[in-house]
């Protein structure tokens, strides 16, 4: 005679088998990817400081508006803003209908601040320009210090 029983259930069937240990490479594994991370946050902050710091230049322009005189002459309004012990130098130009120059002029700003603003590091200017033919518009097209 056969007695037929009912297959016994084993633990693993009823709730799954267990979670395999880690082994050492996967806990490497693991840690190479978090140190990973870790560097390429660490990286990124970094970029991130040495652009706010290094993107700012040490001087810059603002153009205010600009007059024109006659066909000979115009007039530039524009602000700088530099440390006021330094000397810049400003390129300031007048452009005709076509986008090309036709008056150019470099200005140099002493040190100090004459007619500065509230920051003491901004000063406004007003600058004339000879042209050889009538402009339409005129504006600072660089700033640099000088040494």
């Amino acid at each position: 005679m056969s007695t037929d029983h009912a297959p016994v259930p084993r633990v693993a069937n009823r709730y799954g088998a267990p979670k395999p240990q880690r082994t050492p490479s996967a806990q490497r594994r693991k840690r190479n990817r978090l140190l990973i991370w870790t560097v390429l946050a660490v990286a990124v902050v970094a970029t991130g400081v040495f652009s706010l710091f290094a993107g700012t230049p040490p001087v810059s322009s603002k153009d205010v508006g600009f007059s024109i005189e006659g066909p000979n002459l115009a007039r530039v309004d524009y602000e700088v803003t530099k440390d006021p012990a330094a000397t810049a130098q400003c390129a300031v130009q007048v452009l005709n209908e076509s986008y090309a120059i036709v008056g150019w002029t470099v200005v140099t700003i002493p040190p100090g601040n004459p007619g500065a603003s509230i920051d003491g590091r901004t000063t406004s200017h007003n600058t004339p320009v000879r042209t050889e033919s009538e402009g339409v518009t005129g504006g600072v097209n660089a700033c640099w210090i000088t040494e």
